[in-house]
């Protein structure tokens, strides 16, 4: 193993290790939280998107202002960031954290750093198509918001912020039950049988 991968290791892990310790009195809410996105129980996703649901009809029925709305939100965050710490090993127990349970935790903060590595790549990555290619970075970005800016034209903002907020909550367990492959799958299935069609006609 090269020595760049070896140092990549090490930070990786010397990461892991800092963000277990910043968690560590989420623990048992994050373990929940997981296995009720990666929808371990039948009834999770159902459940996920009842709560989902009645949180943004409140929304919508108490329509607060912007700043109204982001005050509730931060002050939401405060009190669970201070709460949950002191109750969650009340609730859960903390005799009862067992070795597989310290193993997914480490696995969950693992994965959680190396998403944080990849949105920060991307977006150097996207520096770097700028420097290197100043009109392809300024078409790209002016066709991307362009479209964004049509989307969100079209459709209700709370409505696509519920889409997109229900798609994120289900994304894992989706990804954990391979539906994501498989519809994935037909789509390049679907792509690849238009380009043969195309090249048969061409020919």
């Amino acid at each position: 193993m090269a020595e760049g991968d070896n140092n990549s290791v090490y930070q990786l892990a010397a990461e892991t290790a800092s963000l277990e310790e910043q968690l560590q009195g989420w623990g048992e809410v994050i373990l929940m939280t997981d296995k009720v996105l990666r929808w371990e129980r039948a009834w999770f996703p159902l459940a996920l998107m009842s709560v989902v649901s009645f949180s943004f009809l409140m929304i919508y029925y108490l329509d607060p202002s912007v700043l109204s709305g982001v005050s509730c939100f931060v002050m939401f965050l405060c009190l669970a960031d201070y709460l949950v710490p002191a109750l969650a090993p009340r609730i859960f127990g903390s005799n009862k954290w067992t070795t597989e349970q310290q193993q997914r935790f480490h696995e969950i903060c693992s994965s959680l750093v190396k998403s944080r590595r990849r949105i920060v790549g991307w977006w150097k990555r996207l520096f770097t198509l700028k420097e290197e290619k100043p009109k392809m970075y300024f078409m790209t970005m002016l066709f991307s918001l362009a479209v964004v800016a049509w989307i969100g034209q079209q459709v209700h903002n709370l409505f696509l912020t519920y889409l997109i907020v229900s798609f994120l909550l289900l994304f894992p367990g989706l990804n954990q039950h391979g539906i994501i492959t498989k519809y994935v799958g037909m789509a390049k299935r679907e792509v690849n049988k238009l380009l043969k069609h195309k090249e048969k006609k061409n020919e």
